[in-house]
């Protein structure tokens, strides 16, 4: 998957526009068709709204189960309205608030003879994590380590943590763990230029 800055910067616009859009009118955004057969094709995505340091909101799909242009839209609008950690974001604050898109790579399973070579099979500034173990699942972004500073084992922690797991489930031969690349881009600041962001 090759995406030029150029694209980036219309994808995390179109992400604004369409929360833009609902907020105001309670509609979805209507496309303009370059757009739609341009990104067409199925891939995962998250969008990420950060409202001055902060978290304000982040909902995304991990697999690609939908075309791009429409899993966008609906992880744009949903990571503004539902994510259950905060409250719905308001129009009025829209102009606080900063875009980020992250579009994922297909997860891919790690394999191991021994839970302990995970550490050594992922890699911190490259990889996100999905951790399936018989209660559920937890997702953490590519991103996420290296802003918290995280070596390969406490990523794999948190992201157990995520999945409402003990933290060293990861060691549990019956939990699965799916890695997979972000190509992440960002408005540098609300409504800013969009850049893209090295991990």
């Amino acid at each position: 998957m090759i995406l030029s800055d150029q694209d980036g910067e219309t994808i995390v616009k179109t992400a604004r526009d369409a929360v833009t859009e609902y907020l105001k009118r309670g509609k979805k955004i209507n496309l303009h068709e370059d757009f739609k057969s341009k990104f067409s094709y199925n891939s995962g995505v998250f969008v990420t709204l950060n409202k001055k340091e902060n978290l304000r909101g982040c909902i995304g799909f991990p697999t690609p189960v939908k075309k791009l242009y429409q899993s966008l839209v609906d992880a744009a609008i949903a990571s503004a309205t539902e994510d259950p950690r905060f409250p719905q974001v308001r129009y009025e604050e829209l102009n606080e608030i900063s875009f980020e898109v992250t579009i994922l790579t297909p997860p891919k399973e790690v394999k191991v003879t021994n839970p302990l070579e995970y550490t050594s099979k992922i890699k911190v500034g490259r990889d996100g994590l999905i951790v399936k173990w018989e209660f559920g699942s937890g997702l953490l972004l590519p991103q996420v380590p290296v802003e918290y500073g995280w070596n390969e084992e406490e990523f794999l922690n948190h992201t157990c943590e995520k999945a409402g797991a003990p933290s060293n489930c990861w060691k549990n031969k019956n939990t699965t763990i799916l890695q997979f690349e972000g190509i992440v881009f960002s408005e540098i600041k609300p409504n800013g230029n969009v850049e893209r962001v090295s991990l």
